[in-house]
């Protein structure tokens, strides 16, 4: 393994409903496999069946505008509307073996800060959400 290839987060974009978050400082989306125990006749051990999935994932803000609070404070808390987004992540560091791009389908945000700030402290936003669906646009393959 060559260290210069380990891809570095500086080079990470992302695209709420397929406008450039530029103020975006960090994304975070995983799938939480979930499990149901399952015991064995004839077996010590416990096993687990896999009965789904739920993704979850943080979008981490530089506090710029208020831009996401608008989009969920106009459409979901004034409206009743249940509105979904789709996030893009690309991340494409130069000396990487390529680039990654993971669209998430079907976001729905959790909560919206209303405020959060303190003296002397660059003003962050993190916006916790769900979704229900991805896929790899690009993906990153293995150096042989």
């Amino acid at each position: 393994m060559n260290a210069k290839r380990i891809i570095n987060g500086t080079w990470g974009e992302v695209w709420l409903d397929d406008d450039k978050v530029g103020e975006c400082k960090g994304l975070q989306a995983k799938i939480e496999i979930q499990k149901e125990d399952v015991k064995l006749c004839g077996q010590m051990a416990q096993d687990t069946k896999i009965t789904g999935w739920k993704g979850k994932g943080t979008l981490k803000l530089y506090k710029t505008s208020s831009r996401l609070a608008l989009k969920i404070k106009d459409e979901v808390l004034k409206n009743g509307k249940d509105i979904r987004f789709k996030i893009i992540s690309k991340l494409a560091d130069p000396d990487a073996s390529g680039a990654e791009r993971v669209v998430i389908k079907n976001v729905s945000f959790d909560d919206l800060m209303l405020a959060d700030w303190e003296a002397a402290k660059n003003g962050e936003v993190e916006a916790p959400f769900t979704f229900t669906d991805f896929d790899y646009l690009d993906i990153i393959q293995p150096e042989n």
